[in-house]
């Protein structure tokens, strides 16, 4: 049955090439629909105005008629649609205006007759449809349909082919989801029948690579079903070549060379201060690196002390990485010797590749590089950090703080941004990796590594495009039910496809599907570069949620009420304080203070109200994360809030009780120092802010889901 299917389309198909078209009409549309199961109206084409009138009497009711040209895409546009025709006189009438119409649109167009279809009930209008991404490739999309699509844009956005229960989940993704349920009366839809039609619909595209856009709209869906009542298909102007890809074990092993080295040349290494032959070359040795380090220079016999090398290839023994410290123009050549060297890894730091314009210099480099079976990291790039080998391979400044986050940037402002967030907040990293221009090694290189890499126990990266999304979200998909990944995507401003031919294509902007295609890989999105790095930062302090409950203990109402807030917006689930555990509360907080969600013990409150409080709320099963909220006093000084609350949140983690303990502390400067002995000690606190912290718990259970060690919760 797949196979005959496949032939019917791969017919058409080739049929629609041959005749040099891009653009399917609607009776091809409906083939193709058949074939895949698509539910759509019965429907004729009338060839002339005596067909069209005896396929009206057909239906028995009213129809609705349009244009069939291959020459008009868009027929509303063309006034090539009529509605609601019932009747021979005015099936007459509207077959002659819809021609009439169209002719005036595009004299030029190809007119192959009018389709009269059967009127569908109403029902409530969705959008169901498929685009090819840059980056992504085949997407499949769903969303509201009707006037209102283009202007609410309320689509959400997955990988073809979807399963059934993927696509279910995308009717719960939009924010109009509600709507689907039923809302004033109207009954709830056929949630199903939609699902399907989505599944068929990616299902459709993954199998021919060639079809760009498929849009239905609308699809009328209403309790007995859902129903496309237009398709429309539009071919690519080309399929793009496959990139080389590397199976998993040969990307472990190279990158295990590439991190854990034994040997590392430096090629273009110097004596003269101010280079960055030099730069690395101190880097590599001050840092304490224990594999051997080889300078290559033509035109020295010693460099800092080391025997240096007129090249590469005299280098004695396995070279596991080559440092590239050379202007552009020489890198080829030099390249050449590190392929003759069968060495499997080049670091090129240079930049005056694609980033200036110099895209052959850089296909130069990358077919070298494949023809001798060397990966590329970079070019135009400030070099990387493996700490866990005291390895610092970069003309930027040394960094030696051991740790569990990986760090990534495109960019050397970002990676040095990176460093030092770092060294301020006594960050520990397993590895800081500049990516550059990405001529071969990318984000999905990595993943494949630090998803594998005992020291690191989460990774942040900061990008501004994928080269290949599948294989990224496919590394995800891998890595993140071991440890969180969280990405920092530049661009969310820029313009989607402009000379899209469909509805869908037009509501495919480049964010909205990075946005939706990073969560369906499990990825926590960080609105900015700090949120980025504190998300890598506390994740990995954080336990793991056992439940939804989160309950805010606070010092302060103000507070409570902003934390209330910060709880809503990052999806988070006040719990409803059942009676008994509200009489708990009250028993240690003053009667002007407020039990419930936030518990307000108040300001003027001793150390052992906060003490009592916490203990509570982390001794009670029911509770699974706590927010606290401290208002700096006289009473209780910060640093005295900071040492009961740690020893606290201590002394149950030594029992076996493990929950997920933010705060946000407001007062005097006092209270920074507070922040910092408590997230030195599992409690990610933050000065001056009621958001921070509630992020940084939304991130946590943000991964505990896509991860599967928390029951699904709240849409977030």
């Amino acid at each position: 049955m797949a196979e005959d299917r496949g032939l019917r389309v791969r017919t058409l198909l080739d049929a629609v090439r041959a005749e040099g078209r891009s653009a399917l009409t609607a009776p091809e549309g409906k083939v193709i629909a058949d074939a895949y199961g698509i539910a759509v109206p019965g429907e004729e084409l009338a060839r002339d105005v005596d067909e069209a009138v005896a396929y009206a009497a057909r239906f028995g009711g009213p129809v609705v008629m349009k244009i069939v040209s291959p020459d008009i895409l868009h027929k509303t546009d063309a006034g090539g649609v009529i509605v609601g025709v019932e009747g021979s006189a005015d099936v007459r009438a509207a077959f002659h205006k819809i021609v009439e119409n169209a002719r005036a649109y595009d004299p030029q167009a190809l007119i192959e007759g009018v389709q009269v279809q059967e009127l569908l009930p109403q029902g409530q209008e969705v959008i169901v449809g498929a685009v090819t991404d840059p980056t992504f490739g085949k997407v499949v999309a769903f969303g509201l349909g009707g006037v209102l699509v283009e202007v609410l844009k309320d689509v959400t956005f997955r990988l073809a082919p979807v399963s059934a229960d993927e696509a279910l989940s995308m009717l719960d993704s939009i924010r109009s989801a509600e709507i689907l349920h039923g809302v004033r009366g109207s009954a709830a839809v056929d949630r199903w029948a939609i699902a399907e039609q989505i599944r068929r619909v990616s299902e459709l595209v993954a199998d021919f690579p060639e079809i760009a856009e498929v849009d239905l709209n609308p699809v009328i869906a209403t309790p007995e079903g859902a129903v496309a009542a237009d398709i429309r298909v539009i071919l690519a102007d080309s399929v793009p070549t496959p990139r080389r890809t590397y199976t998993r074990e040969e990307i472990l092993i190279s990158m295990r060379r590439l991190m854990q080295p034994s040997s590392v040349a430096v090629i273009g290494a110097s004596n003269e201060q101010g280079k960055i032959g030099n730069s690395v070359m101190r880097n590599l040795i001050d840092g304490g690196f224990s594999g051997e380090i080889h300078p290559v220079n033509p035109k020295a016999d010693d460099i800092l002390g080391r025997k240096a090398y007129k090249s590469v290839t005299d280098v004695p023994g396995e070279v596991d990485v080559a440092v590239f410290a050379i202007p552009a123009k020489f890198v080829a050549s030099a390249l050449e010797e590190v392929g003759r060297k069968k060495i499997p890894n080049a670091v090129l730091i240079p930049s005056g590749f694609a980033e200036t314009g110099e895209h052959e210099l850089q296909a130069e480099i990358v077919a070298i590089a494949e023809r001798h079976g060397i990966r590329l990291l970079g070019p135009n790039i400030y070099g990387y950090y493996s700490t866990w080998q005291d390895l610092c391979a970069t003309f930027c400044t040394p960094y030696d703080v051991k740790g569990g986050v990986a760090l990534t940037s495109q960019s050397g402002g970002i990676g040095m941004a990176i460093l030092g967030f770092a060294r301020t907040t006594k960050t520990g990293v397993s590895a800081i990796v500049g990516l550059g221009n990405k001529s071969d090694l990318d984000e999905d290189d990595l993943l494949t590594w630090f998803a594998e890499d005992p020291n690191t126990q989460c990774v942040a990266m900061h990008l501004e495009d994928l080269k290949d999304g599948r294989a990224f979200v496919e590394a995800a998909r891998v890595t993140v039910p071991k440890k969180p990944v969280v990405v920092l995507k530049a661009g969310r401003t820029a313009a989607g496809a402009k000379a899209a031919g469909s509805h869908t294509g037009a509501l495919a902007g480049d964010d909205a599907v990075y946005d939706d295609i990073l969560k369906q890989a499990g990825v926590i999105r960080a609105p900015g570069l700090n949120e980025m790095l504190e998300y890598a930062r506390a994740l990995p302090v954080l336990p793991t949620p056992q439940g939804d409950n989160v309950v805010i203990i606070t010092g302060a109402g103000g507070s409570g009420v902003l934390l209330s807030d910060a709880v809503t917006d990052n999806g988070l689930s006040l719990m409803e304080i059942p009676p008994d555990l509200d009489e708990s509360f009250r028993k240690f907080i003053p009667p002007f203070g407020a039990a419930g969600n936030p518990v307000d013990i108040t300001g003027g409150e001793p150390p052992s109200t906060y003490e009592a409080t916490i203990r509570l709320g982390l001794e009670d099963p029911r509770i699974h994360a706590l927010v606290l909220g401290y208002w700096h006093t006289i009473v209780t000084p910060p640093v005295v809030f900071a040492e009961l609350a740690a020893r606290v949140v201590a002394e149950f983690r030594e029992r076996g009780i493990s929950k997920p303990v933010v705060a946000s502390l407001a007062g005097d400067v006092e209270v920074e120092e507070a922040c910092q002995y408590l997230f030195e000690r599992g409690v990610v606190a933050y000065p001056y802010t009621t958001e921070k912290p509630v992020a940084v718990l939304g991130a946590k259970y943000r991964w505990a889901r896509a991860a599967g060690l928390l029951r699904p919760g709240r849409p977030q």
